[in-house]
């Protein structure tokens, strides 16, 4: 019962402290582990994936900070997309054991199920587009429907290379944002080819049938 409670107690103080850890301490750990080459600014997005409460936000900055911002932006997206997949992955493993007992038993969930299958990649997409957007809540949920995982891998592709690029774009140099404010328009168009070009492929692929 003692080991139970101490178990309990260093849980609760080690989500505590990733809760409140901030920029700087982000770049001192990538410049503690830097001899690990990419690894690191890969495994932190990784790691969100799977603890919603990590800050993203924190993790692609300190990563466009301490790589650059294309290998910062790159092992950021391969980090955040490879964790969507894993928890998309176990999702669906637990999905064809439990998914109709959970639907028969929530029956008002069916019209979420309903919805994110026939209109799968343009929730999916815009919702990872967003970094405050519950990406856990949209892996999930996308795993326990029947939605291919194609549409989802796609979806997630773009949506985080949307949202990982803007981050690692206005993050790598906070001054040069605020002295050059064609940065944000910048990303706000990326924002819109990046939606068409989901769309067309949408279209072309029958993902939104």
């Amino acid at each position: 019962m003692h080991i139970d409670s101490w178990l309990a107690f260093r849980w609760e103080d080690m989500t505590a402290h990733l809760k409140n850890i901030d920029l700087q301490d982000i770049q001192a750990l990538l410049d503690r582990y830097s001899r690990l080459g990419p690894l690191p600014g890969i495994l932190l997005p990784l790691l969100e994936a799977l603890m919603p409460f990590l800050p993203l936000v924190v993790f692609v900055v300190a990563n466009a900070s301490a790589y650059g911002l294309w290998a910062g932006f790159l092992y950021s997206w391969i980090g955040a997309c490879l964790g969507a997949l894993i928890v998309f992955s176990l999702a669906r493993w637990f999905g064809r054991r439990y998914g109709e007992r959970i639907r028969r038993r929530y029956p008002r969930t069916e019209r979420f199920f309903t919805w994110v299958e026939r209109k799968g990649f343009t929730p999916i997409f815009l919702l990872s587009c967003f970094p405050f957007s519950p990406s856990a809540l949209v892996n999930i949920s996308a795993g326990l429907s029947k939605m291919p995982l194609h549409t989802f891998f796609t979806a997630i592709f773009l949506g985080k290379a949307v949202m990982i690029f803007m981050l690692s774009f206005l993050g790598s140099d906070l001054q040069a944002m605020a002295e050059q404010p064609w940065r944000i328009a910048a990303a706000i168009a990326v924002l819109v080819v990046m939606w068409y070009g989901g769309k067309k492929l949408e279209k072309r692929y029958g993902t939104d049938k």
